[in-house]
């Protein structure tokens, strides 16, 4: 178990998880930290292990949204956060192509008072696009019908798409998409928690209470794994998830958590008040969310958004029946690439709410999981 120095020495980068463990610190909680890396920045590995604990506390962040288009499968197309990360680093640019549907502005300006309360938020944007612009890199807003093709050797070679009614080709050996991220909910799936659909935010989200406990006693739920709300949020989102832990625990009166809680509520509140005009300006155009028959929607098993149409008029009724047909979320991915677009495409071949179609099932384990690392289980526990 850590101390609260000690954690804040191990961990630099304050997350939710470092908050709300921190905090749990200060409030006389003995506390596990447990991160995917073996080290920041590393891998883990070596042998498996449990742990039982009061209350678990899942801060497993985000993850990229799915961005299926032709081509989007090529050597050489990656995502990318922000082009200006990559133009600070001294990486050429040869253009920024903007994918935001024009109506989108329209729907955003009915959440204009939460933007303007977030002016530092929307400020900071402005000056990334500004330094694109100042350094000369062409900037492209409307685009659609984006593609990427191939030269003889599988590469990629061309990205070709439409820009104010024109066919347009740009010459390229890297491409970097990036549609926003979602939350990461393959933990709370596998347990069984409750999800919703976030309208908004075209993703799923467990469900949670006012401290981010899920339908689940005792789990908590911290950070953009809940929704999406930026790093800054989800710092103080687990400090507050540490307050109802410690008060469920015994270590703070109801009356001390509220009043800590407190001005943690008030800066969250600031903090998430530009979400909906963000989540709604940048909501991916339906090309991206049900993309063309032609399109590649399962990298790990190759499965076409043209194939789950035809499973759907065959009786697929949701995702955890396209493996049944197709494989589709049984690869490596586990479904992380795909299940979003397949649940979405499937909704709309059906006619029906998205909610009614439902997300995979998730099954132990998540991620990769070597024979050794099972085989130590067995020689910590004994023959089962």
């Amino acid at each position: 178990m850590l101390e609260y120095a000690q954690l804040k020495a191990l961990v630099p980068e304050i997350g939710p998880r470092v908050a709300a463990a921190t905090s749990a610190c200060q409030h006389g909680l003995d506390v596990a930290l447990l991160d995917e890396q073996a080290v920041p920045g590393g891998q883990i590995g070596g042998q498996s292990r449990t742990l039982r604990a009061a209350k678990i506390l899942l801060a497993t962040g985000a993850q990229e949204r799915p961005v299926p288009f032709p081509g989007w499968t090529l050597p050489g197309v990656m995502l990318l956060l922000i082009a200006w990360q990559l133009h600070k680093a001294g990486g050429p640019i040869s253009a920024v192509l903007d994918t935001t549907p024009s109506a989108n502005y329209f729907k955003a300006l009915r959440h204009g008072v939460g933007a303007l309360r977030g002016w530092r938020m929307l400020l900071k944007g402005l000056g990334y696009l500004l330094s694109l612009r100042k350094a000369g890199i062409k900037m492209r807003s409307g685009v659609t019908q984006l593609r990427a093709y191939a030269d003889s050797s599988g590469r990629l070679a061309q990205v070709h798409f439409q820009h104010q009614g024109r066919s347009q080709v740009i010459n390229c050996q890297s491409l970097m998409v990036h549609q926003g991220v979602v939350p990461n909910v393959q933990l709370t799936c596998v347990m069984d928690a409750r999800h919703s659909w976030h309208e908004q935010q075209q993703c799923w989200h467990p469900q949670i209470d006012a401290w981010g406990e899920t339908s689940i006693n005792g789990v908590f739920v911290a950070g953009d794994s809940a929704g999406i709300g930026g790093a800054l949020a989800a710092e103080h989102f687990g400090r507050l998830t540490a307050c109802q832990v410690a008060c469920q625990l015994g270590r703070l009166s109801s009356t001390e958590r509220d009043r800590l809680a407190r001005p943690v509520r008030q800066t969250l509140g600031g903090l998430m008040a530009i979400r909906p005009f963000l989540d709604v300006l940048y909501q991916p155009a339906a090309e991206f969310l049900r993309p063309a028959d032609d399109t590649i929607v399962c990298r790990c098993e190759e499965v076409s958004a043209g194939d789950i149409r035809r499973f759907v008029g065959v009786g697929c009724s949701g995702p955890n029946q396209t493996k049944a047909f197709s494989r589709a979320g049984m690869g490596l991915c586990q479904g992380r690439m795909c299940g979003l677009t397949l649940a979405q495409i499937i909704a709309a071949e059906r006619n029906v709410d998205i909610e009614q179609v439902g997300y995979y099932t998730i099954r132990a384990p998540i991620k990769l999981l070597s024979l050794g690392e099972l085989a130590s289980l067995v020689s910590r526990w004994g023959k089962q």
